[in-house]
């Protein structure tokens, strides 16, 4: 399968438009474009992408890569996105009408989306964290494994102290 299958159909899940009503396939792809195209500028990846927007299109394609991370952070970097487009859309109908004994308010779905919207980009922020954390140098090691390493100068005089409490244990 390729991006366009599968990343659209995660992407629908992440904005819970699963049965297709609101988007098309081919917005949803425009938006992960956009968003792949945010996510290359954030972090190094194994693969080098060329993301061509007006085109739409991702090379080469990150599911026959197997790139998980580029594809999971691209997704949540467009749900941020296509989210953050609809609460400031919906900002505008932010209305509440008082007539007698009737009333509209319309003001809670703009707060929802904003809440929404803030909950799907601190999770982007979280995972792509995770991700540069993980990642490190690009050379498999972890960021900080020097300085926590049992065997890094640093860590010397903590693994000769670890049973040396006020002389009780020599």
């Amino acid at each position: 399968m390729s991006w366009q299958v599968d990343m659209v159909l995660m992407f629908r899940s992440v904005i819970g438009d699963l049965d297709g009503t609101k988007y098309t396939d081919e917005r949803l792809k425009q938006v992960l474009v956009v968003g792949a195209y945010n996510v290359q500028n954030d972090a190094d990846f194994p693969n080098t992408y060329t993301v061509n927007v007006g085109g739409v299109s991702i090379s080469p394609d990150p599911i026959i890569q197997k790139d998980t991370d580029f594809a999971i952070l691209t997704v949540y970097k467009s749900a941020c996105i296509l989210i953050g487009s609809e609460a400031k859309t919906e900002s505008a109908n932010a209305i509440s009408i008082k007539d007698g004994p009737s009333a509209i308010d319309l003001r809670g779905v703009s707060n929802s989306l904003m809440l929404l919207h803030k909950d799907i980009c601190s999770k982007y922020e979280e995972i792509l964290n995770k991700y540069r954390y993980e990642s490190g140098n690009g050379d498999g090691t972890s960021v900080g494994a020097a300085i926590l390493s049992p065997y890094s100068p640093g860590g010397w005089g903590v693994s000769q102290n670890r049973y040396d409490i006020g002389g009780y244990f020599n």
